[in-house]
């Protein structure tokens, strides 16, 4: 399966809410040898349902036609909440549709950005405002992703919350990793005539700067002749990456590694010293906190939601332009080579920033304020809280499910697009109703739930299993 950060991001949520004694059920679409049921680590389920890919693991939109599939599995597995990831999943926006014709509170993640001009991004945004119009509440990865959603669908923007990605620290250790206590050595300095590898980790697609990549590593190169390149990634764009090198003569300096999988990707950046990322729009960028963590000093364009993942002292900004991308370069060797960036440190800085469980405790408190968990007051006093992330913020339970609400708020949608939306809402009520009628939920056999200890009990457990500990070990000394 394709490394992407949406699937990343679900099953690193997915597995921390499970600890945090929630039952997750992911539904996605099938992959080559993967269908059916599967079981992950932890006890997640998978369903993979039969559908057809079409582009970019994308399925064909079906609007109805998944309906009597989604309806079994929410009945099976007793679901409540349905959370949908993605602007151009299929799957998500239909999920969602139905979930509401089901009576079922929905949440939203926006991963991307969009633009408002061309064609594609249009029908994007058009069917974006059709899901968000009857959401109950989205999440978004940065500040900047947070505005561009509510631009593009018209949200109140009290209704979106930023919670940001997050990365596992202790799988991108540098290859020297000291920890927290040991006290920093002096600062590392490259001589004029060591080595210095930058790397490049991404899709080799036009909005990942590909063409900007390929228009400044030559002259990079041509001012720095101690300095080697490492990419990895596929794409459309890699045939322009072998031209360029083939051009300009630099097989001995720019080394192609082609697609790496995920658990590869750390052993790719550790090989480097710079991580350069001239990417033309990113709503994060997890892969430069990846970098970071693995002790890489970042190059970076300032666009998108970039500028809020790391602190300056991590990276050096640049536009989106080859100029400014060659500059920005040549000021990161020339740091490196002084001495002046302590990459040492930052392994230890970004596992202290970034954590799967607070995404999992902010993602938490979402479900609590939809669901009435919390009141309305305490969901907007959890909001009031200052930091470098926005906390949680929204409307507890606001959406009506009631038929003539959604409508009305589906109307609203456009002079031709909302009598759509309509159409297709009321299709999907009279699909649910037949549903109800000729198979009965009575006929759905209830899923068993995955044996989980209850999270509190856990921690009770462990207290004293620390208490017998510290006891065995004082009565051993009196001894």
């Amino acid at each position: 399966m394709p490394y992407n950060i949406a699937y990343s991001h679900i099953y690193q949520l997915s597995s921390k809410l499970i600890d945090r004694g929630h039952k997750v059920i992911i539904v996605t679409h099938a992959y080559a040898g993967r269908t059916g049921v599967r079981y992950l680590t932890n006890g997640l389920k998978v369903y993979h349902v039969p559908f057809w890919v079409i582009y970019r693991e994308t399925t064909f939109p079906t609007v109805f036609s998944f309906f009597p599939v989604f309806r079994n599995i929410v009945i099976r597995e007793q679901i409540e909440i349905v959370h949908g990831h993605g602007s151009l999943s299929n799957l998500c926006h239909e999920a969602i549709l139905h979930a509401r014709t089901m009576g079922l509170r929905t949440v939203f993640t926006d991963h991307s950005l969009f633009g408002f001009s061309d064609a594609a991004s249009i029908l994007t945004n058009k069917l974006l405002k059709f899901t968000l119009s009857d959401v109950d509440h989205c999440i978004c990865v940065s500040h900047t992703c947070k505005e561009n959603t509510v631009l593009r669908a018209s949200l109140d923007p009290l209704m979106v919350s930023v919670i940001p990605n997050a990365v596992v620290a202790e799988n991108f250790q540098p290859l020297e990793h000291a920890s927290s206590h040991d006290a920093p050595g002096p600062p590392h300095r490259f001589g004029p005539h060591d080595i210095i590898k930058i790397v490049v980790i991404s899709r080799l697609f036009t909005n990942k700067g590909t063409d900007l990549l390929v228009a400044a590593i030559p002259r990079i190169l041509a001012s720095n002749p101690n300095v080697r390149f490492i990419i990895a990634g596929s794409g459309p764009k890699a045939i322009d990456l072998e031209q360029m090198i083939e051009r300009n003569v630099l097989q001995e300096k720019v080394l192609l590694f082609g697609p790496v999988r995920h658990e590869e990707v750390r052993d790719v950046m550790v090989q480097g010293h710079i991580y350069l990322h001239p990417s033309l729009t990113e709503a994060f960028g997890t892969v430069i906190v990846e970098a970071a963590s693995c002790g890489l000093y970042v190059v970076c364009t300032r666009v998108g939601g970039i500028p809020e993942v790391l602190p300056r002292h991590m990276t050096e900004f640049a536009a989106p332009e080859e100029d400014d991308i060659v500059a920005a370069t040549e000021r990161a060797i020339a740091a490196l080579r002084a001495g002046k960036v302590r990459t040492e440190l930052f392994h230890n800085q970004v596992k202290q920033m970034y954590s799967w469980t607070d995404v999992a405790q902010r993602t938490e408190r979402v479900y609590d304020g939809i669901s009435g968990a919390l009141s309305h007051d305490e969901f907007y006093q959890g909001a009031g809280a200052g930091g470098a992330w926005s906390a949680t913020r929204g409307r507890a339970g606001v959406q009506s499910f009631a038929l003539i609400e959604r409508l009305k708020r589906y109307y609203g949608c456009g002079i031709w697009a909302g009598k759509l939306f309509c159409l297709c809402a009321i299709i999907d009520y009279l699909l649910y109703v037949f549903l109800e009628i000729f198979a009965p939920r009575s006929g759905i056999d209830i899923a068993r739930t995955w044996p989980k200890k209850d999270p509190v009990r856990k921690e009770v457990d462990t207290g004293m299993a620390r208490k017998k500990s510290s006891r065995h070990r004082r009565e051993k000394r009196e001894e």
